[in-house]
């Protein structure tokens, strides 16, 4: 009976990753990441600079030159050839990291092919695996060899070589070299730090001018890497720009809420190798990885679906809650699922950060370092307790959000868009030509309509000669964000811009005196309401 389910959870495995592997082959933006490798590593080697590459995307490469040579022969086959074999690639590390985690898991020899097959398969249906996919990226064999590397999983002499390789590639593997001195693994510290070394000293004699650039100029430069403020960057610098926290204070903030975060998930590691658990404390130290690094898109959080999984194998309902609600954030997006039932902006603000707070309560909390002076021996509370205390948390932390206001300026998407963009039907939609545009009605100090996308709104009108100035305030106590307006045709001012949510959205016209002389709040939310029915 038991080998007949591990059979029918391996195929429903292959199918879901033969369905999603020809969705990815559909899209016609498919592997983009894998676009830019193929790209700059083919600019490299016609003798162009690896770093002055930008993809049709506008994506340039953004790794150590290391990672030029390690992907270096994937330019000796066609771009075509190169999406399969990447593709399968792929999700043979899902399966590999699946076993790493059932032996984490269970010790029993019998219950282990079920485990990993489960795990493989709530893998590959979890959004950070989809993601590696989908772009074709190369996080899920950084977490592959640091897991491996971290829980002990390679033979002695070589331990810490695979976490020197991972982070000569992609830098923040460097946490694990911590993590082995925390837990008194010194050589092998060692040996991922001289690794690590040594990848970088030869991409330094084989691409001198590359290696020059990268640590001396790109490696500061974190607008290669895209929007850090955008909802992909479930970092725990990602959500304090959302939060709209003051460029000033960033820096210090973000540095101690990191100090903090990976103090705890090393305590906890530590605490959890002295068990005899190093898959457990490899997980959380991936975890702080994620929490500390200042950028976390969606492929990078293939951590947090592992420890969920982990929770929910562990003893105790409030272990196996949290692993739930943990694994529900890293399969679904709750901001975007949630957003029509979550009717006040903070819960919204949750549920859009829902994977940085679950990935920071994890190392603070339970799983991480506060569970350390939690721990009591011999002591378990009833189920009944424990479901209890479960939904006073659950209930307490909803109501907390609940009566939250957007945070102010927390409005990564805003972006008002200038007379270059006027030709683009996406931004200018309310009226098109002098002609039309004259005629639209300007009785009314502010005219104008709103279109809604998966993430953001879109806000389009014309304003009245009486207007000279408009302001849009995305949250109450936020600074307002000026709206310009455009002279796009003879006797015709417009505007447009884009911004996360009407929920607290707020337009005000001034005349040229300074005076308000319009509000549109209630007006903005209607609208929008209408165009999504």
């Amino acid at each position: 009976m038991r080998d007949r389910r591990v059979a029918l959870v391996w195929a429903a495995f292959v199918v879901v990753a033969l369905v999603s592997c020809v969705l990815v082959l559909r899209r016609p933006d498919r592997l983009s990441d894998l676009h830019i490798y193929y790209g700059a590593l083919s600019d490299l080697h016609s003798g162009r600079p690896l770093y002055g590459y930008v993809a049709e995307n506008g994506g340039p490469f953004t790794y150590p030159p290391f990672a030029a040579l390690a992907l270096g022969p994937i330019t000796a086959v066609s771009e075509g050839v190169l999406q399969g074999i990447w593709l399968v690639a792929a999700c043979a590390a899902v399966v590999a990291i699946a076993g790493a985690v059932g032996v984490a898991l269970t010790t029993r020899q019998s219950r282990r092919p079920l485990v990993v097959a489960v795990a493989a398969t709530v893998l590959m249906l979890s959004a950070p695996v989809q993601s590696n996919l989908r772009f074709g990226q190369v996080s899920i064999f950084i977490v592959l060899m640091a897991l491996l590397d971290g829980m002990g999983a390679v033979p002695p002499r070589l331990r810490g070589v695979l976490v020197g390789v991972a982070a000569a590639i992609k830098l923040t593997p460097l946490l694990f070299v911590v993590y082995f001195l925390a837990t008194g693994r010194y050589r092998d510290a060692g040996r991922a730090v001289a690794t690590f070394v040594a990848c970088a000293a030869l991409a330094a004699l084989v691409l001198p001018d590359e290696s020059w650039t990268y640590w001396g100029e790109a490696v500061r430069q974190t607008s290669r890497i895209g929007n850090l403020a955008s909802l992909g960057n479930q970092s725990v610098h990602g959500m304090l720009l959302r939060v709209g926290v003051d460029e000033s204070a960033l820096p210090l903030l973000w540095a101690a809420l990191v100090a903090l975060i990976c103090a705890a998930a090393l305590l906890r590691a530590r605490h959890l190798t002295s068990e005899g658990r190093p898959g457990h404390a490899a997980v959380l130290v991936g975890c702080a990885t994620v929490a500390a690094s200042p950028v976390s898109w969606t492929h990078h959080q293939v951590w947090p679906v592992l420890a969920a999984m982990l929770l929910i194998g562990a003893s105790g309902v409030t272990q196996r809650a949290a692993g739930v609600a943990l694994l529900a954030a890293m399969v679904v997006s709750l901001g975007a699922v949630l957003s029509p039932v979550s009717m006040r902006p903070g819960v919204q603000f949750l549920f859009e950060n829902a994977r940085a707070v679950g990935v920071c309560l994890l190392c603070l909390a339970g799983f991480g370092g506060v569970a350390v002076a939690a721990t009591r021996t011999n002591r378990r509370p009833a189920a009944g307790r424990g479901w209890l205390r479960v939904g006073v948390t659950a209930t307490v932390a909803v109501a907390f959000f609940a009566v939250q206001p957007l945070p102010a300026g927390a409005d990564p998407t805003f972006k008002a868009y200038a007379l270059d963009d006027l030709a683009n039907s996406r931004y200018f939609f309310v009226c098109r030509g002098p002609v039309e545009c004259a005629a639209y009605g300007t009785d009314a100090p502010v005219t104008f309509g709103t279109r809604a996308e998966k993430t953001k709104v879109r806000v389009n009108g014309v304003v009245s000669p009486q207007v000279a100035r408009l302001d849009y305030y995305s949250a109450p106590g936020g600074a307002p964000r000026a709206i310009p307006l455009l002279p796009a045709y003879p006797g015709t001012r417009m505007f447009s811009f884009r911004s996360a949510t009407m929920t607290e959205g707020r337009l005000l016209a001034y005349a040229s005196d300074g005076q308000p002389i319009a509000t549109y709040d209630d007006e903005l939310a209607a609208a929008l309401r209408a165009t999504t029915r």
